[in-house]
């Protein structure tokens, strides 16, 4: 999830798609919110470990 929204961070800069942008930023955050749940010992949707 980090990976796709760094992408979409990319080529929401590079096209200048604000919607890109956007959605990218969103991705990352969740995506990192997810991940230090996941490695302090939190079930992340049903998983021990969120990867």
């Amino acid at each position: 999830m980090i990976a796709l929204g760094i992408i979409l961070l990319v080529i929401g800069m590079l096209a200048g798609i604000s919607i890109l942008w956007t959605i990218g930023i969103a991705l990352v955050i969740i995506g990192a919110v997810l991940w230090v749940l996941g490695a302090v010992g939190h079930s992340v949707g049903g998983r021990k470990h969120y990867w």
